[in-house]
């Protein structure tokens, strides 16, 4: 996510590769279709995703990167750049959040090695680099050596092959561990151990990174520098190693939160392994989880798939590592202490309840409970559900929607979640405020519980977004509430509270409106100001935001047709915009500005739900026009590949999600709207061996004609959680015009204004 200042083909022979299934080998390897430099053409000004490549395990303690950045620069990895500084161990989220726990390594060649990260970074060509999930290899220019890396889930093997034309008393391998009151030192002939403490926040006094580099040659020389850097002692050391007639060396890198002994524990995922052998073990592991979703398509569109997958298979990051013992453990960056249990961090749930999370349950459950358990941690070690994580609490971002994703998971059934725990957690989480951390719990609670709404005139920046997400997850509460056997007292309150965003719809303009304390609505007010009211958005984007009463919104607006015209308007309406809360151009607002859509901003989360809401209100077949344009036109395999911030993996998961021909609008019911399916083919492998097979007619056309469910014809706009998880076929007919189909008044999803 970003904070505000952030402010700041393969013709694979289709016919019959069709009838594969996701348990046979795929005629060609779905990890290889995937592009981790996606989203990297990116820079503080315009964002085409705002990543980095993450070469990791899904889901991995730690991942690694090559680092083109400076040091403390989030965005440590730009496409446009030409050189290499190190390679970097890495737990960064996101540019805006930075990054913890990281140090870097650099082979070099040279009669004595360079530290200072600009004279020792070398030329580079995409040319000459090699970036999958399981391994990244690059050739050094400057150095004339290559480079290759291949991680586990805590570790990673190197192998480097020097220039044959430096002698051996010349080939070193720098260790970089950063500023911040960094040491390194060797602890044995072939061993070194280190510390990082350089963070960008969310963490106790006496966070550290452990972390120990393994030669598998013994250390013929050691070169030191220690300078003074922010926070204090900025250790670096150089090794030249003893066995210099090959050009090529091994050697082993692992970290720990919890303790130099741990990280030599952690050591063991890769020690006296080759990187080949690594490489292929990352490969299996990564084709195992991309094949739970198996699609047959012309490659252009598979490799655009499978990138927005292994995207949506990175955060939550796993934080626990495994003792000697086998025990699972983690170090708390809530409380300091080293605790039983899961634990995940590196997400910010504003953004990733909508799609991402939903899709964990959905595709990867047994992830998801593990995810849920570790929710669970973090509220006993700090007395909140995190809202955005990175690893310990972090100011960015509203709402509290923790509340969307536990209940999600512990109405699926998912983790171990006793409601006798989970009901006063959720109630202190909507019902205070964090002592510190102003998007941690709900700030304005008090304004909120007395009026149903927060004021725009007391204090309280984007008080009307912070409304709308606490209504929606007042709702949520109260499905946790009646599945928990609550009393009707509890349940009459969240029952009025998931009511809230009324107070703050304008009918005489038609859209949400800040609100003042005193009962009247907030003026000035323009519907194309960013910021203010909002979050990184403007009324036409967050009016929507009522994920669990559509209905209800429907009535406000009066009625179908003036609901799907104020949809339509989103599109035709000129990309006007208002930056004067920020005083500049937000990179948010200028990818709106340049897609050619009109008003709508899919590269930020607000809207990102709003096409599906043409299902609604009688009108299907536009949401299967408008779903198949933004899919087509908005995302790639490419370095510009997506059109605006990737944040989590919720762009990615929206695309993959949509791709299967539904999508999540209301996170926490089970329940999913349908737009069209993309492929031909979709093989979904489900719990206990079962297996839902989507099919269609075509996909050059987006327009649904007859949809069959197990053989039965399926009218209905939205399929439910509990008939998907039975698996089977479901089938559509597409055509190249708008059918009747899913019009029905009681063909529509659920709202909450229907019960």
């Amino acid at each position: 996510m970003k904070k505000h200042l952030r402010h700041l083909g393969l013709a694979l022979g289709l016919s019959s590769a069709l009838s594969l299934s996701a348990q046979q080998a795929p005629s060609t390897s779905y990890v290889d279709l995937v592009n981790p430099l996606v989203g990297t053409q990116s820079d503080f000004s315009l964002s085409s995703g705002n990543t980095y490549p993450i070469i990791s395990r899904p889901w991995g303690m730690n991942s690694w990167t090559p680092q083109t950045g400076k040091m403390g620069d989030g965005w440590q990895y730009s496409y446009q750049a030409t050189k290499i500084r190190g390679f970097k161990q890495t737990h960064q989220p996101s540019p805006w959040i930075n990054d913890y726990g990281q140090f870097s390594l650099l082979p070099q060649t040279g009669k004595k090695p360079l530290f200072d990260e600009d004279k020792r970074a070398s030329w580079f060509s995409h040319k000459a680099e090699e970036a999958h999930p399981y391994a990244y290899e690059v050739y050094l220019a400057d150095y004339d050596t290559r480079v290759r890396l291949a991680p586990t889930e805590r570790a990673v093997v190197f192998e480097v092959e020097f220039s044959k034309q430096a002698p051996a008393e010349e080939r070193w391998i720098l260790i970089d561990a950063f500023d911040s009151d960094s040491e390194l030192q060797q602890k044995d002939s072939r061993t070194l151990i280190g510390i990082s403490r350089k963070h960008s926040g969310g963490v106790p006094r006496g966070f550290a990174n452990y972390f120990v580099v393994r030669f598998t040659q013994p250390i013929r020389s050691v070169v030191r520098e220690v300078r003074r850097g922010k926070g204090g002692k900025h250790a670096l050391l150089a090794v030249n190693l003893s066995e210099g007639k090959e050009p090529t060396t091994t050697f082993y890198v692992a970290s720990s939160f919890i303790s130099p002994e741990q990280a030599l524990t952690n050591l063991q995922e890769v020690a006296h392994r080759s990187y080949s052998e690594v490489r292929s073990e990352g490969k299996e592991v990564w084709e195992r989880e991309l094949s739970r979703i198996a699609v047959t398509d012309s490659e252009e569109r598979m490799k655009t798939f499978y990138s927005c997958l292994y995207r949506s298979l990175l955060f939550p990051r796993r934080f626990y590592e495994i003792s000697p013992k086998g025990e699972v453990l983690h170090y708390s960056p809530y409380s300091g202490e080293v605790l039983p249990g899961y634990l995940y961090t590196d997400t910010g749930y504003w953004d990733t309840f909508r799609a991402l999370m939903p899709l964990i349950h959905l595709a990867y459950p047994e992830e998801g409970a593990k995810m849920a358990e570790g929710l669970m941690n973090a509220y006993r070690e700090s007395g909140f559900f995190p809202e955005w994580a990175s690893p310990g609490h972090r100011d960015c971002m509203v709402g509290n929607n923790s509340a969307s994703v536990i209940t999600d998971a512990y109405l699926k059934g998912l983790g171990k979640i006793d409601p006798k725990e989970l009901i006063p957690a959720l109630l202190h989480g909507a019902n205070q405020e964090h002592p510190t951390i102003r998007s941690t719990g709900r700030l304005g609670y008090k304004y909120y519980n007395e009026l149903g709404y927060i004021p725009s005139d007391v204090g309280i920046n984007e008080h009307a977004a912070r409304t709308l997400e606490y209504a929606y997850d007042d709702w949520c509460i109260l499905q946790a509430l009646k599945k928990a056997g609550a009393g009707e007292a509890d349940l009459a309150l969240y029952r009025q509270r998931a009511l809230n965003y009324r107070k703050l719809y304008d009918p005489s303009l038609g859209w949400m409106r800040g609100r003042k304390k005193d009962g009247t609505f907030q003026t000035p007010f323009s519907v194309f100001k960013w910021g203010d009211a909002f979050t990184e958005g403007n009324s036409l984007h967050y009016s929507w935001s009522v994920f669990h009463d559509i209905q209800g919104l429907i009535d406000l607006m009066g009625g179908d047709k003036a609901f799907t015209q104020k949809l339509d308007s989103i599109f035709t309406l000129p990309p006007v915009f208002d930056d004067s809360y920020y005083g500049f151009v937000i990179h948010e607002i200028r990818e709106m500005q340049i897609m050619d859509m009109g008003n709508y901003a899919h590269g930020n989360q607000p809207i990102q739900h709003m096409i599906y809401l043409y299902d609604y209100a009688g009108e299907p077949w536009k949401a299967q026009h408008w779903v198949r344009r933004v899919m087509d036109k908005l995302y790639s395999d490419r370095p510009d590949g997506y059109c605006g911030d990737e944040d989590n993996g919720q762009t990615s998961a929206w695309y993959v999600f949509s791709a299967l021909g539904f999508y999540p609008v209301t996170p926490a019911l089970g329940q999913y709207a349908i737009g069209t399916p993309y492929f031909r083919e979709v093989r979904l492998r489900l719990p206990e061996g079962r297996e839902l097979l989507i099919k269609a007619s075509e996909t050059k056309h987006p327009y649904i004609q007859s949809v069959q469910f197990n053989g039965k014809s399926w009218d209905k706009t939205y399929l439910d959680y509990a008939e998907l998880l039975k698996g089977g076929t479901l089938s559509f007919t597409l055509g190249d015009h708008p059918s009747r189909w899913g019009t029905q008044p009681d063909a529509r999803p659920y709202s909450f204004s229907r019960e």
